[in-house]
């Protein structure tokens, strides 16, 4: 068996030999190399040709962003980014996913050996992801105006109306899932439906992933708290440490989390959110399944099927990882397979086909 060949770069003399230890732990794969710093590692890369690369976030000499723009751009690979958990290390991760990285996992802690069977079986799977995900070379950064238009996505004639919340959008995503999520959300109108997000993320990470939406889409969008009433232009995403779901409160949709055993392996897990949807939204619901590996959302997006509502997943092309969506289409939950670029469009005009009731913007 051929095994991954993987390179750790990272500052820390004491995390390169604990990542060291926890990948060669792995039957199927192996640390060909270690780097203090970027300039080491390019010297490496070239000499070893490895399959995939740990990167740290923050180091001397050149910073881990600059690398990666520079590895992406000229020899793109797949990348696992090892970030600390804080409002700037998330922030920096986000960068991160943006220039081409796959995946990130938190920075192992030095007290973490009672815990480290539970790191080592994480960073080896998202490493396996890595191995497995597809990697384009990074290109122009395309501007979005938080401003823009949102006639250009759903034209509105003088006097007409906007979708009322009777019509919700129900996301759920994993690897490669918070680049995804931003290109959807993005090119949605102020006056679109109330949506909601599951995206598998580690607590302390979801609140800065929401406020960078917020900061670049014209829809508003927060972590949910729970008991939050789902009203157009608004999108709430699961917190990393509970699951969201879908509940009505007299003729209202509102939200609610639950902090029960993990499901799909997840929590928070898309099965819940798209099994609570089929449940209160029937076939007022729209789902969308996004890029991810393993089968969580498929399950919950058949019950949605099931109870009526119209199902879209992403294209295997547009994937970083074609998991999810594949187990949704195999289950026979999808009703239209749409590449990422139009996702927004198709599930606007869906919505506009389904007679939504209106109310005058």
């Amino acid at each position: 068996m051929k095994k991954i060949n993987v390179l750790v770069i990272d500052d820390s003399a004491l995390i390169r030999k604990l990542l060291t230890e926890i990948i060669n732990s792995q039957r199927d794969m192996t640390v060909v190399g270690s780097a203090s710093d970027p300039l080491v590692a390019r010297d490496m890369i070239r000499e070893m040709n490895p399959d995939v690369l740990t990167l740290d976030v923050e180091m001397p000499k050149m910073d881990g962003l600059d690398f990666l723009e520079r590895l992406m751009r000229l020899r793109p690979m797949p990348v696992v980014m090892v970030s600390t958990l804080t409002e700037r290390g998330s922030d920096i991760t986000f960068r991160a996913l943006e220039l081409g990285a796959v995946d990130f996992v938190a920075k192992p802690k030095i007290d973490i050996a009672s815990g480290l069977k539970a790191y080592g079986d994480e960073i080896a799977g998202k490493i396996r992801t890595a191995f497995s995900a597809r990697v384009k070379r990074l290109g122009p950064e395309r501007a979005v105006s938080k401003s823009a238009s949102a006639d250009a996505v759903l034209p509105v004639a003088p006097g007409r109306t906007a979708i009322s919340t009777e019509k919700l959008i129900i996301v759920g995503a994993s690897t490669g899932g918070t680049e995804a999520i931003k290109e959807f959300l993005i090119q949605l109108p102020a006056n679109c439906p109330g949506i909601l997000i599951t995206q598998h993320m580690p607590e302390g990470f979801t609140k800065s992933f929401a406020n960078r939406l917020n900061s670049l889409c014209r829809i508003s969008v927060h972590e949910a708290q729970g008991g939050e009433r789902v009203l157009p232009g608004h999108a709430f995403i699961a917190p990393g440490h509970s699951h969201l779901l879908l509940k009505r409160s007299g003729a209202n949709y509102v939200t609610e989390l639950n902090q029960g055993e993990l499901v799909s392996r997840h929590r928070p897990s898309v099965d819940v959110l798209f099994r609570s949807a089929a449940n209160y939204a029937g076939k007022n619901a729209i789902g969308v399944i996004l890029t991810g590996m393993g089968k969580d959302g498929a399950a919950g997006m058949l019950e949605m099927h099931r109870a009526g509502a119209y199902n879209f997943a992403q294209d295997e092309a547009s994937c970083v990882v074609y998991g999810m969506p594949k187990e949704a289409v195999a289950a026979g939950a999808v009703d239209e397979v749409v590449p990422l670029r139009d996702m927004a469009r198709k599930v606007l005009t869906k919505v506009t086909s389904m007679g939504a009731q209106h109310v005058r913007v």
